[in-house]
């Protein structure tokens, strides 16, 4: 049995998603949220697997810091230790943030198809240093606190934990991410690297092959 902690990035448009995915999903908002990990969240508790999916402050009212400790209190208040801590786009940011705070409680962190942020860097930063907006107008309309809030953090406390990259190959962000891949080969660090054909949120496009490979993941 697993413990994994799913941290979804930008907040999603019902419409991004029912295009990638297929489907025909309404909310009040018009937005996901952190339900886009809802097929991923059964799959795993189907396996037997302990899942939270926690829903971050909107990005209008809340900032990176914000995010970091939200995930890092519901660690607290679960109790939670010995995770797989998951970060998807942006989330890969807040996942730094934690895992630099309670490198003790993670067995796992996993960036999905997000940027490796450097110390003193923010969302903005990374994606202005590579010339990778792709879909950005679009997922992020305006420089929202989270997004232009640096993230500082210690690198040598990151080297206690076991990383995964999971590069989706058919990402709108796929010169940001070539980018974290030749980072991850110079870094000589030990990462653990797996690539998917997928667009950047490989739960709508290729939920079982994504749902499988968190399986695998486990293993580690």
């Amino acid at each position: 049995m697993a413990i994994f902690v799913l941290v979804h990035g930008g907040n999603m448009s019902t419409d991004t998603w029912n295009q990638l995915s297929g489907q025909d999903i309404n909310t009040p908002t018009g937005y996901m949220g952190a339900s886009y990990w809802d097929g991923t969240v059964e799959f795993l508790r189907n396996h037997g697997h302990i899942v939270f999916k926690p829903k971050l402050i909107d990005e209008h009212h809340g900032n990176l810091t914000d995010h970091i400790l939200q995930i890092c209190d519901m660690i607290k208040e679960e109790k939670l230790e010995d995770i797989i801590l998951v970060g998807h786009s942006y989330g890969g940011f807040v996942i730094t943030g934690v895992a630099d705070r309670h490198p003790e409680l993670i067995h796992l962190l996993i960036y999905l198809d997000s940027a490796i942020p450097d110390p003193g860097q923010s969302l903005f930063d990374v994606l202005e240093t590579t010339n990778s907006c792709g879909n950005y107008e679009t997922a992020l309309p305006d420089p929202s606190p989270p997004y232009i809030e640096k993230l500082f953090y210690n690198p040598e406390t990151l080297k206690k934990v076991i990383k995964v990259y999971i590069r989706c190959t058919k990402s709108e962000f796929i010169d940001l991410n070539t980018l974290v891949k030749q980072k991850i080969e110079k870094s000589g660090e030990g990462w653990i690297y797996y690539e998917l054909p997928s667009s950047h949120v490989p739960m709508a496009d290729m939920p079982d092959e994504f749902n499988l490979l968190m399986i695998k993941l486990t293993k580690y």
